[in-house]
């Protein structure tokens, strides 16, 4: 398994995220941020555990994001 977390207030709603793992992410037409599809949130920080196979996708989501807001760890 791995854990998604996702600093949504500091999102700059580049797309990046979108583009390599659009299963997981989507835009939110309300204020052009993205959103970790599934995640519980708490004080703007979303978390969401999902199957090893989404791994991949996900890390390259983190690593293209220019403000570093997303996280991608084996749990």
């Amino acid at each position: 398994m791995i854990r998604i977390t996702h600093h949504r207030a500091k999102c700059i709603g580049c797309g990046y995220c979108i583009e390599v793992a659009p299963y997981r992410w989507l835009m939110n037409k309300k204020d052009g941020k993205t959103d970790l599809i599934s995640a519980k949130g708490k004080k703007e920080i979303y978390t969401l555990v999902v199957a090893d196979d989404e791994f991949e996708n996900n890390k390259e989501a983190a690593e293209l994001c220019p403000v570093k807001i997303i996280r991608v760890e084996k749990v």
